[in-house]
């Protein structure tokens, strides 16, 4: 059993992505609910994390929502094209996945709340996609800044897989690693579901809760 799965079939090798572009995507940068910046530099006593949960539209929204956490974005993440974009994500053969960068106060917000929210709104045991987005952009992820953020997420997802075998559900695939390069989708994917009330979300299963 693999409970720290790594990229492997199902994502594409690095000599066979696109090539991508030298320019990233612009964005105004400004969140659209809260105000604050998308674009770092951030506050310097804030942590960043960046989660991969199937379609970051509602990923998104479920982590803007937790009070403490000081802005969010949407974007790609864990891959090898430099600057894709959505359409290019979209054909599984940048590397990436569809992922929201997070960006909060450990004052006030802890590392165990944002995995409730990540583990309780997703399924992480579906390989390569989310309900019926199938796909590499589509896989769950955690990508951690810093070590301490890593084997944090390894221990949340060891304590939330025994939870789940002890209640019949299968093994998780998310992957869990040190985070690389987040590019910032689109402006229009940016609060999609603030901007589109009445949007695609396929957010909110949980198998068990984790806390």
């Amino acid at each position: 059993m693999n409970f720290f799965r790594t990229k492997s079939e199902g994502v594409i090798a690095p000599e066979d992505a696109m090539p991508g572009r030298e320019t990233p995507v612009q964005i105004s940068g400004k969140h659209f609910v809260n105000g604050t910046s998308m674009t770092a530099p951030f506050p310097a006593h804030m942590e960043t994390i960046v989660f991969g949960m199937g379609c970051f539209w509602g990923a998104e929204r479920l982590f803007w929502e937790v009070p403490g956490v000081f802005t969010t974005a949407a974007g790609y993440s864990g891959g090898t094209t430099p600057n894709p974009t959505y359409p290019e994500t979209c054909t599984s053969r940048t590397g990436h996945t569809e992922a929201v960068i997070v960006v909060f106060d450990p004052a006030e917000v802890d590392l165990e709340a944002l995995f409730k929210v990540f583990w309780e709104n997703h399924d992480p045991t579906q390989y390569m996609g989310q309900g019926n987005d199938l796909g590499s952009q589509y896989r769950t992820a955690i990508y951690g800044t810093t070590e301490a953020q890593v084997e944090a997420a390894r221990a949340s997802l060891a304590g939330y897989q025994a939870k789940l075998t002890e209640t019949g559900f299968g093994e998780i695939t998310t992957e869990i690693a040190e985070a690389d390069e987040f590019y910032y989708a689109e402006e229009e994917h940016q609060q999609y579901l603030a901007k589109n009330p009445y949007g695609y979300c396929n957010h909110g299963f949980c198998q068990v809760a984790y806390s």
